[in-house]
Parts: C-alpha cells; sequence; structure tokens
C-alpha cells in the first residue's frame, strides 16, 4: 500500500493526513490565528516529529515529509483552486517554506534523508525540496552550496534504478541549477552531461517521452550563458553525442507533439552552444566540432527534407544560421549543399525564394533572413559569389535557373513591403566591409520595362524611395543606400551625379512630418550625412562645401542633427541592437537591422562633427588624409619589404639548416672511416704478427694469405671504398664551396644591405657565426681527411714490403722443397746400398737420418 503511495504521485502521505493538512492551509486563508496554527502545525510539529522519530522508522519518516510537501507544495487540486486564488496559494507556501528555511539543519537533515534508499523516505524527500527550491530557489541554492557534499548526494539520483525518483531527481536539479552558475559548474563536473545524455539515448533521443524533454531543460540551464560548462561539454566530446538527435528518416509524416518539443529543445540546446552573445573563440570551436562530427550535415538535411513541421523547420534554420555565423569551413559547406530538386538547386536559393514569398509564415522569412545574413557575415567569398549572380557577365542569359541575385532584385522590386525589406537588408549584408563588391554593384543594370534604356541599380532604388512607398520599403533602400555609400566615394559620386537625389533628400528632411515619418526623415538626414563625408569632390556643383551650405540654407544644422537623432532615440532600434537575430513580433516592426544599427552608432558623431567644419578645417582633414594615405602606402611599403626580407631570412636559415645537416654527415662519414681505418690497422698488425709465425714454422703461402680471413679480394674491396669516400667527400667539399659563395654574393649585394633592417642584420650576424663555424668543422674535415690520405699511404707501403717478403718468403720455400727432394733421394740411395752389403737397417739409425 505504501509502495502505491508512492507511485501514484505522491498524492498520499496517508489518506488522513492529507485532507487534514489541505483542510488546515484553507482555514489558514480565513484568518491570521488559523495561518499561524497552520505554520505552526506544518514547521514545529511536522519538523520535530521528523527529526525525533528514529531513521529506521521510514514509513512514520515517509508520511511526515508528505505533509511537509502537501503544506509547501502549490499543486492544488482543481475544486481547491476554484475556492482559493493562486496568489494566495503561492504567498502561504512562500511563508511556509521561509519558516522552515530559517534553521538551516532542516535543508541539511533533508538532505540525509536523500541518501536513503527507501523509496518511502527518497521520494518524498525529492519532492519536498523541489518544493522548496521552487518556493525560495536562491536561499536554498545556497544552504545546500554551503552543505558539505550537498550537490554530490543529489547528483545521486541520476543513477537511481527506479525511474521515477530518477525523473523526478532531474526535475529538481533545474530548479537547482536555475541562475547559479557556481551550482551549475559544480553539477556539470559531477558528471552530469555523461548521465543525462545515457538517459536522452536510452529513452530514444527525440522520440522519448517527457524525460527527455526535462534532461534537455537541465542540459539548457548547465550550459545556457556559462562558458566554463560550454568548454568543459565540448572538451568532454559531448557534442558528438548530439549528432544522433537530429537523424530523421524519410517519412516525417505524423510527428507527435512530445516529439517536436524534444527536436525544438534539442536544436536550442545546439544554438547555446553556439550562440553570437558566447565568447568568439569558444563559439568558434564548437562550430568546427560540429563540422567534424557531422552534425552540421545533419541539421542541413532536415532542411532540406519534406514533411518537417514548419516551427521545427523555422528552428531549424536559426540553427544553422548560428552554426555557420562567421565559421569560413561552415559558410563553404553550406554553400555547396544542394536541394534535392530537379535540377538540383542551391540551398541558399531555394531558401531565398522563401524569403521573398509573401505566401510563407513570416517567421520562417524572418529565419531566412537571418540564415543569409550569418552565411555573409565575415565571408567576403560568399559575398562576392553573390554579388557576381548579379553583374552582366555572370547572369544565366537561358533562363534556365534562378540565382540569388535575380531573387534579391526581384524581392526589391516586389508589391510586398517585406520583401523589399528582406531583399534591401540581404543585399546590404553582401555589402558590408567590401569596398570592392561596393563598386562592382554599381555596373548592375536593369531592364525596367520593353522599349526603355536600362538603368542602373543605385538609381531604380533612389526612384523607388522617391515615389513616396511604403514606410517599411523606404526604410529597407535607404538602410541599402547608406550601408552601399558608406566608406565608398565612388558610390557617392554616382548617386550624387543623379540631380534629383539632393533635392529629395533635403525635402523630406526640411518637412515637419508625423510621428511615423520621423524614422524616414532621419535615415534620409544619415545618407545625405554620408554624402558628405565620403565626398571625394570630384563634382564641382556637389562638393562638401556645397552640399553644407544647402543644408545650412534649407534645413538648418541644428534641425539636421535634431532630425538625424530620431534614428537612435527609437524604440524599434534600441531592440534590434540587442542581437543579430530579426525578432519582430508582427512585420509592422521590422524596420531595423542589427548591423545597421552598428553603423549608424559608427556614423552619427562623424556626421556631426562633418556638418559644423568649416572649409578650412576641411582642408585641413583632407590634408591630414593624404598625409594619413602617405604614411599607410608607406607602412604598406615596409610591411611588404620586410615579408619579403622575413622569406629571403627563411631561406637563409634553410640553406644553413641544409649546411648543417651536411656537416654532420660529414662528420658521421669521417668517424665510419676512422673506424674502418683503425680496423684496417689491427688487421694488418695481426696479419704482420701471423706471418711472422709462419716464416718461423715454415708453414705454406695459402695458409698466410688466408689468416684472420683476410683476402687479397677484400684487400682490393678495401683499396675501391677509399677510392669511394675520397669522391665523395671531394664532392661534398665542392657543395661547401657553392653555399659558401651563395652566401657571400648575399652578403656583399649593395641591395642586400639596404633593404635588410637592424633587425635582419643581427639574424645575418648570427649567420656569419654559424657560417663561420662550419668553415672551421670544414677545416677540421678537411684535416682529418689528409690524416686518412696519409694513413692510407702508409698502409700501402707496408702492404707493398708485405707483398715483397710474401714472394721472398715464397721463394726460400720453393728453394727448400727441392732441397728436401734432393735430400730425400739421396737418403734412398744409401738404404739400398745397405740392403745389398746385408747391413740391417736399425730404427736408430733411421732416426737419425
Amino acid at each position: 500500500m505504501n509502495f502505491l503511495r508512492g507511485v501514484m504521485g505522491g498524492q498520499s502521505a496517508g489518506p488522513q493526513r492529507e485532507p487534514h493538512a489541505r483542510q488546515l492551509c484553507a482555514r489558514s486563508l480565513e484568518s491570521d490565528d488559523l495561518r499561524r496554527s497552520a505554520q505552526q502545525l506544518g514547521n514545529k510539529s511536522l519538523k520535530k516529529s521528523v527529526t525525533s522519530v528514529h531513521s529506521s522508522d521510514s514509513e512514520i519518516i515517509g508520511y511526515a515529509l508528505d505533509t511537509l510537501y502537501n503544506v509547501i507544495s502549490n499543486d492544488l487540486e482543481e475544486e481547491e483552486q476554484e475556492e482559493n486564488s493562486q496568489k494566495q496559494v503561492e504567498d502561504l507556501g512562500k511563508q511556509f517554506t521561509e519558516i522552515f528555511i530559517k534553521q538551516q539543519e532542516n535543508i541539511t537533515l533533508l538532505l540525509t534523508f536523500l541518501e536513503e534508499f527507501d523509496f518511502h523516505v527518497r521520494w518524498p524527500g525529492v519532492k519536498l525540496l523541489t518544493s522548496l527550491l521552487k518556493q525560495q530557489g536562491p536561499q536554498v541554492q545556497q544552504i545546500i552550496l554551503v552543505s558539505p557534499m550537498g550537490v554530490s548526494r543529489l547528483m545521486d539520483l541520476l543513477a537511481d534504478s527506479r525511474e521515477v525518483i530518477r525523473n523526478d531527481g532531474v526535475l529538481l536539479l533545474q530548479q537547482l541549477t536555475k541562475s547559479n552558475a557556481a551550482i551549475q559548474k559544480i553539477v556539470a563536473f559531477e558528471n552530469a552531461f555523461e548521465r543525462l545524455l545515457d538517459i536522452v539515448t536510452d529513452e530514444g533521443h527525440s522520440d522519448g517521452g517527457i524525460v527527455v524533454e526535462d534532461c534537455l531543460l537541465l542540459l539548457q540551464n548547465l550550459l545556457k550563458n556559462n562558458n566554463s560548462n560550454q568548454n568543459f561539454f565540448k572538451e568532454g566530446s559531448y557534442i558528438q553525442r548530439m549528432k544522433p538527435w537530429f537523424e530523421v528518416g524519410d517519412d516525417n509524416s505524423g510527428w507527435s507533439a512530445q516529439k517536436v518539443t524534444n527536436l525544438h529543445l534539442m536544436l536550442q540546446l545546439v544554438r547555446v552552444l553556439v550562440s553570437p552573445t558566447n565568447p568568439l573563440g569558444a563559439t568558434s570551436s564548437c562550430q568546427k566540432a560540429m563540422f567534424h562530427c557531422g552534425l552540421l550535415q545533419q541539421l542541413c538535411t532536415i532542411l532540406m527534407a519534406t514533411g518537417v513541421p514548419a516551427d521545427i523547420l523555422t528552428e531549424t534554420i536559426n540553427t544553422v544560421s548560428e552554426v555557420i555565423r562567421g565559421c569560413q569551413i561552415n559558410q563553404d559547406y553550406f554553400a555547396s549543399v544542394n536541394a534535392p530538386s530537379n535540377p538540383p538547386r542551391p540551398a541558399i536559393v531555394v531558401l531565398l525564394m522563401s524569403m521573398v514569398n509573401e505566401r510563407q509564415p513570416f517567421v520562417l522569412r524572418c529565419a531566412v533572413l537571418y540564415c543569409f545574413q550569418c552565411f555573409l557575415y565575415k565571408n567576403h567569398k560568399g559575398q562576392g559569389e553573390i554579388v557576381s549572380t548579379l553583374l552582366p557577365s555572370t547572369i544565366d542569359a537561358t533562363g534556365n535557373s534562378v540565382s540569388a541575385g535575380q531573387l534579391l532584385c526581384g524581392g526589391l522590386f516586389s508589391t510586398d513591403s517585406l520583401s523589399n525589406w528582406c531583399a534591401s537588408v540581404a543585399l546590404a549584408h553582401a555589402l558590408q566591409e567590401n569596398a570592392t563588391l561596393k563598386e562592382q554593384l554599381l555596373r548592375v543594370q536593369l531592364a525596367t520595362s520593353i522599349g526603355n534604356p536600362p538603368v542602373s541599380l543605385l538609381q531604380q532604388c533612389t526612384n523607388i524611395l522617391s515615389q513616396g512607398s511604403k514606410v517599411q520599403t523606404r526604410v529597407g533602400l535607404l538602410m541599402l543606400l547608406c550601408t552601399w555609400l558608406s566608406n565608398c566615394p565612388i558610390a557617392v559620386t554616382h548617386f550624387l551625379h543623379n540631380p534629383a537625389n539632393i533635392p529629395f533628400l533635403t525635402g523630406q528632411i526640411a518637412e515637419n512630418l508625423g510621428e511615423e515619418e520621423q524614422l524616414v526623415q532621419g535615415l534620409c538626414a544619415l545618407l545625405l550625412g554620408i554624402s558628405i563625408y565620403y565626398n571625394d569632390n570630384s563634382l564641382e556643383n556637389c562638393t562638401k562645401e556645397k552640399l553644407k551650405q544647402l543644408i545650412e540654407k534649407r534645413i538648418g544644422k541644428e534641425n539636421f542633427i535634431e532630425k538625424l537623432g530620431f534614428i537612435n532615440k527609437h524604440e524599434l532600434y534600441s531592440r534590434a541592437a540587442q542581437k543579430p537575430q530579426p525578432c519582430f513580433s508582427s512585420p509592422d516592426h521590422m524596420m531595423f537591422d542589427h548591423e545597421f544599427t552598428k553603423l549608424v552608432k559608427e556614423l552619427e558623431g562623424i556626421i556631426t562633427k562633418a556638418i559644423y567644419k568649416s572649409s578650412e578645417e576641411d582642408k585641413q582633414e583632407e590634408e591630414v588624409k593624404k598625409t594619413l594615405e602617405q604614411h599607410d602606402n608607406i607602412v604598406t611599403h615596409y610591411k611588404k619589404v620586410i615579408r619579403e626580407q622575413d622569406q629571403q631570412l627563411e631561406e637563409l636559415k634553410q640553406k644553413v639548416n641544409t649546411l648543417i645537416s651536411q656537416k654532420e654527415q660529414l662528420q658521421t662519414t669521417v668517424t665510419q672511416q676512422m673506424s674502418q681505418i683503425q680496423q684496417h690497422k689491427d688487421q694488418y698488425n695481426l696479419l704482420k704478427v701471423q706471418l711472422g709465425k709462419d716464416n718461423q714454422h715454415h708453414s705454406s703461402h695459402s695458409d698466410m694469405l688466408q689468416m684472420n680471413g683476410i683476402q687479397p679480394e677484400e684487400i682490393s674491396k678495401l683499396r675501391q671504398e677509399i677510392e669511394e669516400l675520397k669522391n665523395k667527400h671531394e664532392v661534398l667539399q665542392g657543395q661547401l664551396r657553392e653555399k659558401d659563395s651563395v652566401i657571400e654574393n648575399l652578403v656583399r649585394s649593395d641591395s642586400f644591405r639596404r633593404t635588410f633592417s637592424t633587425k635582419l642584420q643581427c639574424h645575418l650576424k648570427i649567420l656569419h657565426n654559424e657560417i663561420k663555424a662550419l668553415s672551421e668543422e670544414k677545416a677540421s674535415l678537411k684535416q682529418h681527411l689528409d690524416s686518412t690520405n696519409s694513413t692510407i699511404a702508409v698502409l700501402q707501403d707496408e702492404k707493398s714490403k708485405l707483398q715483397q717478403d710474401v714472394a721472398e718468403s715464397k721463394k726460400e720455400q720453393d728453394d727448400l722443397l727441392v732441397l728436401l727432394a734432393d735430400q730425400d733421394q739421396k737418403i734412398l740411395a744409401l738404404k739400398n746400398k745397405l740392403k745389398d752389403l746385408g747391413q740391417p737397417l736399425h730404427s736408430g739409425s733411421k732416426s737419425a737420418l
């Protein structure tokens, strides 16, 4: 029965105690006296019952913990919620909690009960501590934090084999880790990531139940805005374990609500790791890890899949956006992704088609715009690819395929104001901090209607601007023009070349319009200020001075600065400046782009100063600019010279290293030669000794030649090896002379002496020292070689003497053999005579003979 009480959701702490506690809580709402009575009963009597009961009586402890939970918890049944307002119940729960935690030993005792394995103690203890954290989170967190092994005890709940305790333990840790970085770090280092990911895997990833959702929420608590835990997560290779979460099948129909929720949280967890608000280095390392483990590729598969729910598709686009933002390798991969269509189309083109399609959901169009912005962020290569699709030389004349540039132009001049705004901002990002592309975009010509000559893209933008279109359209076009003209004097000249542009801007700024038009006035002031500040005075009628005089005459400087200030005072400007992702509650609020707010902040002060500057100050500024440009050119020149010198220095270092390596090889060769010579000396001396012994004992010539294993062929081989070593040494000496000649030529070169700086001279001195050391080593090697040659000559002389001695010895042996043969003949003749005379032959005489 007690087991059923626990499993059924923690409702029963006994059939009699629970109604009594709830009635007491209800009556406490009616009078202060009853409330005090409930507090006393709920926090003194019940606490006393827990602390006084022996720990072995688990049933009573379970009842007491359940009763405390029911008193403190706000989880009331429906009929009770109707009788009592939720706010009153929450206030009462907080009051009970405050009284309970005034004595910290109550929390310490509760942590001790959580170590009990008994289900009837542990489970109500988990629920009670969770309720306390809900009521007074920061205070309870602090008590647990200072308790010995407090957090570690709670981590054991994740390893409980009983799922109901493990799952409620996850909920407890969710409350424990809220907004507390210190506890988050402790939980992370207690192996929380491993345990939670194991639970998610065991439950079936996104197909799992609400337990997966709870684990993902806890993981978000641990990782969000916690750089230490994010780094620990990456270094622990846990990013790789996220890849299976996004392996969806071909059949994506019939997604359950829980699966959608789980996958949504999984995508958010990826975004936590690559958020633009994280430190740049941490974000970059996570982005690269996601590419190398295949996570980005898996996300792109979902992006191009069919049947994916709209909210999951939108969040996937946002996730891919931040995974590729500012990461070149990821941006390059994304550029190569194709949609599974016939013929295949780049994913970027397919997404842009959705962005400029007014029938698509608003949040999806915002997500696509964010993806396009992230693709181009710090990606000059990607910017060039987009702009190139607009240039005349790269447009597909057959019309068989639509390009990104064509889609942007189509959106730019659409009748849908939201498409106008999105296309303007997207094109502005293609030009961000890229003066070369700003100039190239001036070449783009558009055919407006049949029979009329084409007009430039810049002119068409100003034409639409002057036609009095919707505010959203005009704001988008003005942001595009401000981005295009900033830091690009050639574009400013093209803009000023149209005589209608400046009168239009001054007219807009000078009028007193309603609040809705004030934003347009501010942007017009900004565009006019950019036309002044980045003006190179190449047009006589539109010089800086004349434009400032025009402002003074038609608008007034103070009025101009006031209108310029309309921009950063706007509420929508402040919202856009907070984060890169375009988040708008409705299409009407879609006015400012995040990157554009940075440009406004940069230019506002500069333009204000430029308006108030006199012509003399402008001239001085121009002179300063020219001086700075000259200085920059000089610096650039010297940087180039230094790079060349560094390259030359590196080549010399490589040559020195080569010479050192050759020197070491020569030393090794000489050492081997000396060793071989010593061996040959020893063999020669031994041969002399053995030869002396052979002569003394009249040994044969063949035995003498084979002594100690030395054959005449080996002596010849030795002579050949010595000749080869001499030739190799001569070759090495020639190479050394060549290297010395190259280095000497470099040192003596006048241009070399002129261009090398003090730093390089120091390196050259070091090189000279190394070359000197090499020369000394070369001299030493030469000395060793001379000694070797001398030794070889001595050996050859001794060898000749040895051969002469061998020849003489052979001759003497031949003479002895002839003499012995004569003696044998004489002895045989004497024996025959004795035999004829009848004389016996004695052994003694034979021996004597």
